[in-house]
Formats: structure tokens, sequence, C-alpha cells
């Protein structure tokens, strides 16, 4: 077994040594998160990079989440602890993918949830997160959008933007994706009192019970302010884990016991320490495709 206060103490000593910043994920283990400077989502990441002095970027995540982060700081060295480490979702959808999608909808825009590579990104119009999908679509000047890669996200933004037409791809994470309408039925069944907050990548059967709808920012923040005494989480496990821990005065439950996204856990705290040991794994990306991904990720921000 890893001895993690020696890893973490190495990893802190490396980060300062190297003058380094640490990003985290949610969903990466809670040791990792500890030594991280900041733990946030994919987007949030990336800005975090951007607006850093910091010449040395590790970001504990997948791959996705490198390739955002060298995007819009294309100067600056960005490293991966896990370098095996996707996104099934993100490898839905290729570049090939949404080009025949314009071709069937040339009336359509693209928009791209973040959960994607650069070379998808680079063929959309614009970028969204989950927390950010409803209001781009609706501030987006066309009568049809094109939704790639996460069918869930795009259903749910859909229902409730409907003076648009959405063509959707049929992507998904397969971690939101296997929890089922049972799964939040029985663990409203064992803990009556609980409110239930869900993240939109889970299927319309689960979202429809949620008394929040909303990103892994949002589920926290919910956790934080509700004056409810039980939640129950409908997104990855090690944000059951944070909560339980960072509110002991209430009680947190996570829906179903397969909410584990295996490739977060790639990021482990040897990984951690043997990148930044070794400033291996540099996330590189052609000229062509980081220019035209970053201008998808800036009419996002600017939206």
């Amino acid at each position: 077994m890893e001895n993690f206060n020696e890893l973490q103490n190495e990893v802190l000593r490396l980060k300062k040594e190297k003058n380094a910043l640490i990003l985290a994920h949610y969903y990466v283990p809670l040791e990792v998160q500890d030594v991280s400077d900041a733990v946030c989502d994919s987007f949030a990441m990336a800005q975090k990079a951007a607006r850093a002095e910091n010449d040395l970027i590790v970001i504990c995540g997948v791959r996705f989440m490198g390739e955002s982060a060298k995007i819009l700081s294309p100067e600056k060295t960005v490293l991966l602890p896990s370098p095996d480490a996707g996104c099934p979702m993100a490898d839905m959808v290729t570049p090939e993918d949404v080009l025949r999608l314009r071709a069937e909808h040339p009336g359509a825009k693209v928009m791209c949830y973040v959960n994607s590579s650069a070379a998808v990104k680079a063929v959309s119009d614009v970028c969204c997160t989950s927390s950010s999908a409803l209001r781009i679509a609706k501030s987006l000047d066309c009568e049809e959008i094109i939704f790639v890669p996460d069918v869930h996200l795009g259903s749910y933004v859909a229902a409730r933007v409907p003076e648009k037409r959405f063509w959707l791809h049929n992507g998904f994470c397969p971690t939101h994706h296997k929890i089922a309408e049972a799964d939040v039925l029985a663990a409203k069944r064992a803990h009556p009192e609980a409110v239930f907050a869900v993240h939109p990548e889970c299927g319309d059967d689960v979202v429809k019970h949620g008394d929040l709808v909303g990103s892994t920012a949002e589920i926290l923040d919910f956790a934080r302010n509700t004056g409810a005494g039980e939640i129950l989480i409908g997104t990855e496990s090690e944000i059951v884990e944070r909560l339980r821990r960072e509110l002991p005065g209430k009680k947190v439950y996570g829906v179903g016991s397969s909410f584990v996204c295996p490739n977060m856990k790639k990021a482990t705290l040897r990984a951690l320490y043997e990148c930044l040991r070794d400033e291996k794994y540099k996330v590189e990306l052609p000229g062509d495709v980081l220019r035209a991904a970053r201008e998808s990720l800036d009419r996002m921000v600017n939206s």
C-alpha cells in the first residue's frame, strides 16, 4: 500500500521546487485533491491554467482536460499524470462525425460539450459546459443546433429550449449512463427525507427526479447550502466522499453502487508524483487544431 503522507510531502516539495501549478478535477482521488492548488471542473481548470503565472501546469484529470488547458495556455508546459486516462464520451464523436452532421443540417450551428477532443472543438462553432449549455443554446443566432457528443445533456437542453430544433449525437458518459431510474427510486425509498442532486449527463428518466439538476460545482453548492439534512448525490462517487468529509452534520448518500469513473481514478498520487518528478507526459496539439479549438472556447466565454 502506498504511503500517502510521504508521497504527498514529495509532491508538495516538487511543486514548490518547480514552481508548478497542480489542478485537479472533482472526480480524482481525494488524496490527489488534497495536494492540488485548486479542485474544479474541466473548464475552470483550463481558465485557472490560462491565468496562472506558472509555466508548468499539471492537470489531474482525463485527456480532454489537459487539451483544454493547452488550448488556453499554448505557451505553457501542460502535463497529464496518466496519459492513458481518456474519456469514453469524448471518444464517441470524431471531427468526421461533426462534418457529416453539418452536411446533413447545413442551417444548424454546432454546439460542442467541453467533454470532447480538441479536434472536435476545432470543427465546432461554440463549446459549452453543463452549467452554461442552456444559456449558450438560447443565445445562438440560429434555429437549429447540432449538439455533440452527449445525448443526455443535449436532450436536457433541447427540452428547455423548445423554440429551436436539436440534432443530437448519440454519445454518453458510461458512468452516468449506467445509473437507472430503479436505482434512484430505491435510494429514495431508503432515504425518504433526502433531496436529490443529479448531473444532466444522466438519462432523462433519472434527471426528472432531481431536486437540483446541475454541474458538479452546482451539485456541491446545493449540498452545502440546502437546509435538508440528507442528500442523495447523482454523480461520481468521489463527490459523495468529498461532501461526507466536508459536511459532517449532514448525511450524504450515493445513488447506486457503480458511480465510479475508472479513468479519473488513474490520476493517482503515485502517477502525479512521477509526472511532476520527471516532467513527463506533455500535452501537445497541432497548431491549426489548437487555434481553431481556441475559437470555439472563446465563443463560449464571450457568449
